[in-house]
């Protein structure tokens, strides 16, 4: 049994049987994902659409492709025929340029709302006010050819789980409050929360996540 098929099965095991388990797949070879996907993984995560697109056109048609890197607007039209859920929408502007894409290619676009949690600069987002704003404004009601499925949020990257454990709080308050005060049609299957890495997953299972991208402790480490 291989090293990434064994992976794979010891964090299915521990991953809440609610929960999907994204194979963070980004620079990865062709092979690996080929003994993931006979290991009977389908969730498959990128960063980056070019690299993601080569991919899909090379490995079986039945694998759900996940983009979660920070998403361009100018390479949008390069996914939008087969992506099966965003989860860095983190912009109007970028939500716009797929909903378009999405109608060009006669499809309905899965997507995620990301939100700003992190005590990090680096990360991308949108605050609660910001997210509800969006969720208001009627262009985006307009919207057509995007479903918004959930939240996806990431941690700050340190080792202290108390404030970790807070900011997934915080993604899982938002999201029961977008629920509860009906911000979404019915349309919108607004069920996931996507929150959780290799180093806090647990912890992101705990607070209610429903999806976890899982990169390098399945696949080993990056150059």
């Amino acid at each position: 049994m291989s090293t990434i098929t064994e992976s794979l099965l010891r964090f299915r095991e521990s991953v809440h049987p609610t929960a999907t388990l994204v194979a963070v797949s980004k620079t990865k070879p062709i092979s690996d994902l080929e003994e993931a996907y006979d290991a009977g993984q389908r969730h498959l995560g990128e960063n980056k659409i070019q690299e993601m697109t080569e991919k899909w056109e090379t490995l079986p048609k039945d694998i759900h492709w996940h983009m979660i890197g920070h998403t361009q607007r100018n390479k949008v039209k390069y996914m939008a025929p087969y992506v099966h859920l965003i989860h860095s929408v983190d912009s109007p502007r970028l939500l716009k340029e797929i909903n378009k894409q999405a109608k060009n290619n006669d499809r309905i676009i899965n997507c995620l709302l990301q939100v700003h949690i992190a005590q990090e600069e680096s990360k991308f987002g949108f605050d609660e006010q910001e997210l509800i704003a969006l969720l208001n404004d009627q262009a985006f009601k307009e919207y057509k050819n995007v479903q918004i499925k959930g939240l996806m949020g990431m941690a700050t990257f340190t080792d202290k789980k108390d404030q970790v454990r807070t900011e997934f709080k915080s993604l899982a308050h938002t999201f029961k409050k977008i629920k509860e005060d009906h911000l979404l049609d019915s349309r919108h299957d607004f069920t996931e929360l996507s929150m959780g890495m290799t180093g806090d997953y647990e912890i992101a299972l705990e607070e209610g996540s429903t999806m976890v991208r899982i990169g390098s402790a399945i696949f080993g480490s990056r150059s």
